[in-house]
């Protein structure tokens, strides 16, 4: 069975048309790139085999990797608890905003790769191709920055097995588990996310634990730290200036660790009944955005102190895996053992998953450029799986980065790649406000009632300009501190704005050679795919648990 229920044994495939043969299709595919699904077609179709649950917990895998746990404590140093508090709280509001603008359009027409190919279809064919190539670049980036994270939290143990064996081994895995059938990597990332889930709700709970003295020194220390040594640290400047310095260093460490909605998108085109599905995932966002980063937030202020000795060492060390975590420095502090190494373990695991997330996204994003025409064709092909192997061979080949762990220092190779994806993602979310505001106006324009649409978000234009408004913003401050008396760098300043050069040159250039133009909102095709859509909605038959242990975890995460 295909991606919408189709038997592409059978040359008539309902919702396409019953002359239609699967070589017409494909055909098509081909010499009409612009018009195609994703998921439908002989040799390049994708399957929905992801179940609900597996999509409840991808959105979880994809936005929680080892900064929460671990590089969230850097901002703890540089700004203090309140300023770290206050600047991820603000930014939940900005991710929140962007989801519930990605949450109306993919459910209106839940397609591979969505945003993606919403950025060329509603707001102009070269914005398309510059969000698309800016998205692949920052997922792709992403894969060997949690392949070196991982070998620096193995090092944790021990560091007797050499990095390029460490490295090879986490490559092997993804690749292996990528070029399975989606519902493995689905199944995969629903485990994991499990412990993910685990771990930080624990860390929640035992910080409210020992705060109020359930540990060995019986020390019920409670906000102690927000008042000495204060709530607010200065950074590079002194004074009120040297203050909000410091918030707006937790700020850009926010703008990186805080991530989400886009990972859920992604899976639109392989998820079983997207448009019921989809509504639930990404009203999930804003508990996973409350109890994971606001509360994470709040607790590694309340457990240690930003100018704490052991963390202020280990970052300057680089010290491996969770040594520089603020859990597990309150843990070294209050004498409590074997908890160090648990979290170390988990963390590994929210790395793991973390960068096999990012597989599976940038492998998508080059197969939705592809089926746009805007990567080579041969990316559109897939295997009987529907898996694009091609796109997912691109991304393993891109992943061979985390070899330069092997001959620089893994702290150093963490941060190249740090500074490079962190505006990318910015641009990301701004395309995203951006596509969001030519969807409603062509809507308006074409007399088209959101009210009639599968998922109305709330607070809508409002929402995508407040969210695109920031993050536009905080694409050119990222990199601010080269910019400082004495602070220029010029390998800093090119990884941070790297891709601020990038985008233009990508956008401008492929709209002067296709001579492109901003699409007029009563010209926006809002019809194309939508047909196949609703065919598949209308002749949805879900498939029923294998088991009772299967049916126990649908209900449950479903």
């Amino acid at each position: 069975m295909g991606s919408w229920g189709i038997d592409y044994s059978n040359p008539s495939p309902p919702g396409y048309g019953s002359d239609r043969h699967a070589s017409d299709m494909e055909k098509d595919a081909i010499d009409r790139p612009a018009s195609v699904v994703g998921s439908i077609g002989h040799g390049t179709s994708v399957h929905r085999t992801l179940k609900a649950r597996h999509i409840q917990l991808i959105g979880i895998g994809g936005t929680i990797g080892t900064a929460l746990y671990v590089q969230i404590g850097r901002g703890l140093m540089q700004g203090g608890p309140a300023s770290l508090f206050i600047a991820f709280s603000f930014w939940c509001t900005v991710i929140l905003a962007v989801t519930m603008c990605l949450a109306e359009m993919v459910t209106y027409l839940p397609i591979s790769s969505p945003f993606i190919r919403f950025a060329g279809r509603y707001v102009d064919e070269a914005f398309g191709f510059m969000a698309g190539w800016n998205f692949f670049v920052f997922e792709a980036a992403m894969v060997p920055f949690e392949i070196t994270a991982c070998n620096v939290i193995i090092t944790y143990w021990s560091d007797v097995v050499p990095t390029g064996v460490i490295v090879a081994i986490v490559i092997v895995l993804y690749t292996l588990i990528n070029f399975a059938a989606v519902k493995y990597y689905g199944e995969t990332e629903f485990w994991a996310a499990i412990g993910k889930f685990l771990l930080i709700v624990g860390l929640i709970i035992f910080t409210f634990l020992v705060m109020v003295g359930a540990n060995p020194q019986h020390d019920a220390f409670g906000f102690k730290f927000w008042y000495e040594p204060g709530p607010f640290t200065e950074y590079y400047s002194t004074g009120k200036l040297g203050k909000f310095q410091g918030f707006l260093q937790c700020l850009i460490i926010a703008s990186f660790t805080i991530a989400g909605p886009d990972y859920v998108s992604m899976s639109a085109g392989e998820a079983e009944n997207p448009r019921s599905v989809m509504p639930r995932a990404f009203n999930a966002v804003f508990y996973r955005l409350t109890a994971f980063f606001v509360l994470g937030s709040l607790c590694v202020g309340i457990l240690t102190p930003y100018n704490d000795e052991e963390m202020v060492e280990a970052f300057a060390q680089g010290r491996p895996g969770a040594a520089a975590s603020p859990y597990v420095v309150a843990m070294n502090r209050m004498g409590i053992p074997v908890l160090p190494h648990i979290v170390n373990a988990m963390v590994l695991t929210a790395a793991f998953s973390a960068g096999n997330s990012y597989v599976y996204c940038a492998s998508r994003s080059l197969y939705g450029l592809a089926l746009e025409g805007k990567a080579p064709r041969l990316m559109r092909k897939v295997t009987r799986q529907g898996v694009p192997a091609y796109c997912v061979g691109v991304v393993m080949l891109i992943s061979l980065l985390a070899f330069l762990s092997v001959s620089n220092n893994a702290a150093i190779v963490l941060n190249w790649f740090v500074a490079l994806v962190t505006a990318s993602q910015l641009i990301n979310f701004t395309c995203m406000c951006v596509s969001y505001l030519c969807f409603r106006r062509a809507l308006m324009a074409q007399g088209m009632s959101r009210d009639d649409l599968p998922y109305k978000s709330w607070f809508q234009p409002y929402g995508a300009y407040y969210a695109g408004i920031i993050t536009f913003i905080m694409t050119f401050v990222g990199g601010y501190n080269v910019f400082l008396p004495g602070m220029w760098n010029v390998p800093n300043f090119l990884f941070s704005y790297t891709m601020v050069f990038i985008c233009p040159i990508l956008f401008f250039g492929y709209k002067f050679y296709y001579k492109t133009r901003v699409h007029k909102p009563a010209e926006v095709d809002l019809q194309k795919n939508l047909a196949e859509v609703e065919e598949y909605e209308r002749t949805y038959v879900p498939m029923p648990p294998k088991n009772a242990f299967e049916k126990w975890l649908d209900k449950l995460f479903g």
